[in-house]
């Protein structure tokens, strides 16, 4: 069924991937009529409306060529790689296996030990496998060109974790500022949904350390490295209050690799919601505040460079991300910057900077030495 009868005026932009109808509907039609309800189902594509000064519009797009082949084999073995590692890293967290890299090019002394880590490693890329599908799915569900995830494996030593994370390619440019917004915030809020639980039934098995130990001086969320020195991670609002819900009257936790996992969530959260580049974040702003976003950036930059002072990660991310955006900190334009945002994606902008406050830790990491009792 044809949409023209049901239009007033149209423009029609042709991308590489798909075509973009930019479409003014007739007033008799704009309830949407059942006339046109019934056409939209018909359409071979996605559909949605934008509400603006000369009347109501709709926004069509289909398929403009075959869907890019993907090579799943490579996100497979990614996949693959990176559970291997992040297993083995928690095997390392969970003490099963040494930290000591004599022992890890020597795989007999710890293949039998290595599924320890699968507490850690599980949900660990179950937050990250969420994150990047909240991005996945809200872009092809706007018929977005993108690339399914792909996971960064990393040695356990030095990268303890045994991941560099993971991310996906959009592989075109958005249609406008509603698409911008609705991508950058699903992989926040999937990744946060999914964290928030692990986090919390992480840190009610991880292990109270009490003064009677001769622990007095020690509190917080503790890792333990075979002893002193150990690793302590800092709060944010949500880790501090979840930490009081799950482990109550527990001044101190010696963490579970669950909990673990689950803090990663919220610390990957925190660092994709800073409004820097083409970071989550900067989407997110950039679809709220265009003209600000850039300033915003700048500011934000400069003041986790400052934090660095206490935490050298806040260094190296700035200069990754500086890298990766070919040290350009702005935001590149969406193909119809004028179409206005609608008051629910400015409700989901609040709502993803309030989830940057509750996950941000100022100083997130650091060695200090303890007496261990572990």
């Amino acid at each position: 069924m044809s949409l023209t009868r049901f239009l007033r005026a149209w423009r029609t932009i042709p991308l590489r991937d798909r075509e973009v109808v930019d479409a003014l509907v007739d007033p008799a039609h704009e309830g949407p009529s059942a006339e046109l309800a019934a056409a939209l189902r018909a359409w071979p594509g996605s559909h949605y409306w934008s509400d603006e000064s000369d009347g109501r519009h709709l926004v069509l797009t289909q398929a403009a060529a075959p869907p890019t082949r993907e090579a799943w084999g490579v996100h497979g073995l990614l996949f693959a790689a990176t559970l291997f590692t992040t297993t083995l890293a928690g095997a390392i967290i969970a003490g099963a296996v040494p930290d000591d890299p004599r022992v890890l090019f020597h795989p007999g002394a710890w293949i039998r030990d290595w599924p320890a880590g699968l507490s850690f490693s599980l949900p660990l890329l179950a937050i990250l496998l969420c994150h990047e599908l909240g991005h996945y799915v809200t872009a092809r569900r706007y018929d977005l060109d993108v690339s399914p995830p792909y996971f960064l494996p990393a040695p356990p030593i030095p990268v303890w974790i045994g991941t560099l994370g993971a991310f996906i390619r959009l592989r075109t440019v958005l249609t406008d500022r509603r698409q911008l917004i609705d991508v950058g915030a699903a992989g926040p809020i999937a990744g946060f949904l999914v964290a928030l639980p692990v986090l919390w039934i992480g840190l009610a098995h991880s292990t109270p350390i009490l003064a009677s130990n001769g622990a007095s001086g020690i509190h917080g969320m503790i890792l333990w490295f075979g002893g002193a020195p150990a690793a302590q991670l800092g709060d944010s609002l949500v880790t501090l209050l979840v930490r009081r819900v799950a482990a109550p009257g527990a001044t101190a936790l010696t963490m579970h690799p669950m909990a673990l996992a689950g803090w990663l969530g919220m610390f990957v959260t925190t660092l994709n919601l800073l409004p820097i580049a083409q970071l989550d974040g900067g989407h997110i702003l950039f679809a709220a505040l265009p003209r600000w976003q850039e300033r915003a950036a700048r500011a934000f930059w400069i003041g986790i460079m400052l934090l660095g002072v206490f935490w050298v990660g806040w260094l190296i991310w700035g200069f990754v991300v500086l890298a990766l955006s070919r040290g350009r900190l702005g935001h590149p334009p969406v193909l119809d910057a004028y179409r206005p945002l609608p008051r629910s994606r400015r409700r989901l902008a609040w709502v993803s900077l309030v989830l940057f406050l509750v996950t941000f830790a100022p100083v997130p990491f650091w060695i200090r030495e303890f007496v261990s009792i572990a």
